[in-house]
């Protein structure tokens, strides 16, 4: 294919399984990452799993001039897939400048510079747009409501500002809203790699069996759901990954229908905090120390996607289940295990 493709974050949980799949897929990839939520051994996995070294950029994208260097340095890209963002809800909430600072001024860093660099962007964004859901299953003509947190209001004003700069003729954009990725790869040599405590469920859950975490908290148990429990959309990370590569090829091929497109990269299926605990058990034969505890701010009782624009109009679909998810999980987290005690 010898397509080039830049990945911001591409050393982070969603960038590297992303990394993976566009360098089996044929493109060639640079990494920009500031390593702040990811480490640099990834880039070694990634060797290991495809054969292939990506060029790397240890860069902080919210320095313009770094930024800058870097496409001086490159010259052309045919995509860019935007991920370097701060994710953490929960964080976000308590810290939102951190957030607004961080995710808003690299997105309009890498607009500036890509002028004569690139037309084709994908970018990450999520479900936490739709804020409180008026409708379910959440579909791209959803009005969006005002968000629950900072990082959602950030991937709100990620979107309008990307719309704008589309329809000024700048570039070419595909939006990905996707909902809660989990899981990790197959051979179980890249995965999530939390810093400190795990802010989303299937980490915590796994660092509990593992002895990590003493306790996992199930926030809240009275939401309207049919066990109490928030209900997500749970997919997992290698499918989100390939839903990367399809938006790039539509891109490069030309495919897309206007300068701006959404999709909802999901299963269209929700699962409850706890029927993930309960299958987590289940398929890997383990029992978690769990208690119920009070509702966290930023949470919305259910979110599930509507994928059929995804199915039809991106050619995408997901292709694993939770009994994928919890045990690609699980091995993830066990092999960590395994090389902290030989070290």
């Amino acid at each position: 294919m010898n397509k080039r493709v830049l990945v911001t974050g591409g050393l982070g949980y969603i960038g590297s399984h992303t990394v993976v799949e566009l360098l089996q897929s044929g493109y060639n990839v640079v990494i920009a990452d500031d390593l702040s939520n990811s480490k640099e051994f990834i880039l070694d996995r990634i060797e290991m799993i495809t054969k292939q070294r990506p060029v790397f950029y240890c860069i902080d994208l919210c320095e313009a001039d770094a930024v800058k260097n870097l496409f001086d340095k490159e010259h052309s890209f045919d995509v860019i897939i935007h991920f370097a963002a701060f994710k953490a809800v929960g964080e976000s909430v308590v810290q939102p400048l951190k957030y607004f600072q961080n995710n808003l001024v690299s997105l309009l860093n890498l607009l500036r510079c890509m002028d004569g660099h690139c037309i084709n962007f994908v970018f990450s964004s999520s479900a936490t747009v739709y804020g409180e859901p008026q409708e379910l299953p959440l579909k791209e003509t959803t009005p969006l409501s005002k968000a629950l947190s900072a990082y959602g209001s950030t991937k709100q004003m990620g979107e309008e500002i990307l719309e704008k700069v589309a329809a000024a003729g700048k570039v070419q954009v595909i939006s990905l809203r996707y909902f809660n990725p989990v899981g990790a790869h197959s051979s179980a040599l890249i995965g999530e790699l939390p810093l400190g405590t795990p802010n989303n469920l299937l980490p915590f859950v796994a660092q509990t069996a593992m002895g990590k975490q003493k306790q996992l908290t199930v926030y809240g148990d009275d939401y309207d759901t049919p066990d109490g429990t928030c209900i997500r959309d749970y997919i997992h990370v290698v499918d989100l990954a390939r839903a990367h590569v399809v938006s790039c090829n539509r891109q490069v091929e030309k495919n897309n229908q206007s300068a701006y497109e959404v999709f909802n990269i999901g299963t269209g299926k929700g699962l409850s905090v706890m029927e993930v605990i309960k299958t987590f058990e289940k398929e890997n034969q383990l029992k978690l120390n769990y208690i119920v505890g009070r509702r966290r701010s930023g949470d919305a009782a259910s979110v599930y996607a509507d994928v059929e624009k995804a199915h039809t109009v991106l050619q995408w679909k997901a292709e694993k289940d939770i009994v994928d998810m919890v045990k690609d999980a699980w091995r993830w987290e066990s092999a960590l295990q395994l090389q902290a005690v030989e070290k």
